[in-house]
């Protein structure tokens, strides 16, 4: 009897050690992966500028022929974020606008280049550009009648396939970068209205756990 009493005891306490360790991993890991992507973020784009002086200069900024190249942290982030905003500043000028074309239709025009250069391009500038495309959540279609997904219209029309009343729909996957593109019906896409892009795009990515409006 007693044994089965310490028995018991130390079961919950097992019990109670695996609820802690679970919690502490609730608690912990999405600090430790943010602070993680950040950091790798912040070192990524901080050895832009030091990495490229050495292509140019390798004696500046080397501990001899073949040591590690010498930077100071943070500097490099600095001056890259400095150069991001000039570039952005000075593209507002006339002058340089056309400078800034001349070279993106350049790009545009060279063969094997351009599917790369434009590909790029239309990806950051559907999320930043003048011409944002996932800023129009939708409910989508696709599997069966009563099946919906979220996405994002990208296309109001289908045109350019020769197809009247479709719209062009990217929807994301949870947990991944990627996704996919449907070409769609009109009638099987819904406005989500009352909500915005961001919460919409947090709410797939997250697999729906994040609550919408909060």
């Amino acid at each position: 009897m007693k044994q089965n009493s310490v028995s018991n005891v130390l079961r919950k306490f097992l019990k109670k050690l695996l609820q802690y360790f679970l919690q502490g991993i609730v608690v912990l890991a999405p600090i430790g992966i943010t602070l993680w992507v950040v950091l790798a973020l912040f070192n990524a784009i901080d050895d832009i500028l030091p990495n490229i002086i050495h292509v140019f200069y390798p004696d500046w900024l080397s501990n001899g022929k073949y040591g590690p190249i010498r930077k100071t942290p943070g500097i490099g982030f600095v001056m890259v974020i400095v150069v991001v905003l000039i570039a952005g500043r000075v593209s507002s000028f006339l002058i340089f606008s056309k400078l800034f074309h001349f070279f993106d239709s350049l790009l545009e025009r060279t063969p094997g280049i351009k599917y790369i250069y434009s590909s790029v391009k239309d990806f950051f500038e559907a999320f930043a550009g003048n011409k944002k495309k996932f800023d129009k959540p939708v409910l989508v279609n696709v599997d069966a009648n009563d099946i919906w997904r979220v996405g994002f219209i990208t296309q109001q029309d289908a045109k350019i396939f020769k197809l009247e009343n479709y719209m062009v729909v990217y929807v994301p996957y949870s947990y991944a970068i990627s996704g996919v593109t449907y070409i769609i019906p009109g009638y099987r896409v819904k406005l989500l209205d009352g909500i915005s892009a961001s919460e919409a795009m947090k709410f797939v990515v997250s697999g729906g756990i994040t609550n919408v409006g909060e």
